[in-house]
């Protein structure tokens, strides 16, 4: 039976979205192949008709998942005013439904520690995914009036990346939660946003 170009496309996205789980979950070094396409409802012998190698998977797989990071962070945050929209992303990325959703969430404290162990086609995806990420905070740094922007967002983005992982590091909640809202405070201090949520 032959599908359309849609049914491929919609098929291989929904091999993506759980490659993206898988490696979130796992590490991109653990996760098999067959256990990707079993979860999402396809044989081992289909994966070919969408990747050449599990590599080809892992790379499109860290693209996919900044992609659905960038489209959630601007839909959600697209009508508010640059200061508050920053403030409402520290909000939601020091969050304790973040910290718990290490299936869905951002893609950096999830690949940081196995990208040196990676290929440099992995590496440059990260790299640009990183880039992309940092630059839309700057972007709004820019916008509420801050100087040196670019500065700015990228020692903003080094601390939500550090303090989330280190928050989902520890094994004491409340521990855990004071992690997350010391990091808030300190980073909306640091942009001029005391005040804003």
């Amino acid at each position: 039976m032959r599908y359309d170009a849609e049914h491929k496309q919609k098929t291989r996205e929904r091999v993506l979205d759980e490659a993206a789980k898988a490696i979130r979950a796992e590490g991109p070094h653990r996760v098999g192949v067959a256990g990707i396409m079993a979860k999402a409802g396809l044989t081992h012998g289909g994966f070919y008709a969408h990747f050449a190698s599990k590599d080809e998977l892992v790379l499109a797989a860290i693209g996919r998942m900044f992609e659905q990071g960038a489209k959630r962070r601007l839909n959600q945050f697209a009508d508010l005013p640059p200061a508050q929209a920053l403030s409402a992303y520290i909000d939601f990325y020091l969050s304790t439904g973040h910290r718990d959703a290490r299936l869905t969430g951002c893609p950096m404290p999830a690949l940081a520690a196995d990208l040196p162990r990676m290929d440099a086609q992995s590496q440059a995806c990260f790299a640009q995914g990183v880039a992309s990420v940092t630059a839309g905070i700057s972007d709004l740094v820019a916008a509420a009036g801050r100087p040196d922007p670019e500065d700015l967002a990228g020692s903003a983005v080094a601390e939500l990346v550090g303090a989330l992982s280190l928050a989902r590091a520890e094994p004491d909640p409340a521990r855990s939660d004071a992690m997350l809202e010391r990091s808030r405070r300190l980073i909306k201090q640091r942009l001029g946003l005391e005040g804003r949520s």
